[in-house]
């Protein structure tokens, strides 16, 4: 079964990335961190067996980070994440994909051996979600793109995991939860993660 993974993208600018962290470290040392994110996301997912999408949420980049003879590119489009995320997830599904995983670039738990497992539980179940620490989820993977699962959630809030798991159910699909994970956002995430990665 054909697979592959989109990943939500912003274009590494000063003052437009991480701006809950540039509040606690500064826009200097956010645009720092997030471009480390964003090389580690990249070097997780180059080595993950499926197709590779790129949606930014700017304009398309070319000559960047993502290669593009790895990298297929796009531009995100709707109001809202729900709406964006929707419509990636349509448009890569209409393509004739199988599985499709969708994450950010912000959580620097996912490995590709993380990957490669969540494509694997896509066989025995309809949707596999990641549970953030923060409330929300840093991935999600789907069989086909149902809108209900995108609607009326207010995005970037503590309730969208929750929300998001009530509408798995109303709609009768399967559903897995992963390891909770935790992005960073925060001065707070961002302490945990170097302090994580020192012992590694």
């Amino acid at each position: 079964m054909q697979q592959a993974i989109i990943i939500f993208v912003r274009h590494p600018e000063l003052g437009k990335v991480k701006t809950r962290l540039a509040r606690e470290i500064g826009d200097d040392k956010a645009l720092e961190v997030y471009k480390k994110l964003l090389q580690l996301t990249h070097d997780t997912v180059i080595e993950c067996r499926a197709d590779k999408y790129v949606y930014y949420a700017d304009r398309i980049r070319l000559d960047d980070l993502w290669e593009e003879d790895y990298f297929i590119k796009r531009s995100q489009q709707g109001e809202d994440l729900g709406e964006r995320m929707h419509h990636a997830f349509t448009d890569v599904f209409g393509k004739g994909y199988g599985k499709v995983l969708i994450i950010g670039s912000d959580c620097p738990g996912i490995t590709p051996k993380f990957l490669e497992n969540t494509f694997m539980h896509l066989d025995s179940y309809d949707v596999v979600i990641g549970p953030a620490a923060d409330g929300g989820y840093y991935l999600l993977g789907l069989k086909e793109p149902d809108l209900l699962y995108f609607q009326n959630k207010e995005w970037s809030s503590a309730s969208v995991l929750d929300a998001t798991v009530r509408d798995i159910r109303k709609s009768g699909s399967s559903y897995c939860l992963l390891p909770v994970l935790n992005d960073v956002d925060t001065l707070h995430d961002l302490l945990q993660w170097e302090s994580q990665s020192a012992a590694d």
